[in-house]
């Protein structure tokens, strides 16, 4: 989270959505969202919807990129899977939800044409 958070510019007003497993309810983990000032948000008890475009981005690396006999240690698994996000999944994999375009295109803003 702290990666992401400085990659993209320590950005303002942002929000944290997750499940309700211990990982999350830590107070060390809520510490850290409180330190950057990320509101926390949880799935409800039992309700799976409310996690889906997280589910999804897991279904994508394990389906997508993950190799099925896995990795031969953390550190090559790490480096891996940071190349998926960091690298393919956000600026070239395209995006139903983007109109088929990856994240990285589909957040720069919109130029405006006028009259000169």
């Amino acid at each position: 989270m702290s990666m992401a958070w400085q990659q993209r510019g320590k950005p303002k007003d942002l929000m944290f959505h997750s499940d309700q497993g211990c990982q999350y309810t830590a107070l060390s983990f809520r510490q850290t969202l409180w330190r950057y000032q990320i509101q926390q948000s949880m799935s409800r008890r039992g309700n799976c919807w409310d996690n889906a475009p997280t589910e999804r981005l897991f279904r994508s690396l394990k389906t997508e990129w993950v190799p099925k006999t896995g990795y031969e240690n953390l550190a090559e698994a790490k480096s891996d899977i940071s190349r998926y996000l960091l690298g393919y999944y956000n600026h070239r994999r395209p995006h139903s939800f983007n109109a088929g375009l990856p994240p990285v295109i589909a957040e720069q803003p919109k130029l405006v044409s006028g009259n000169t």
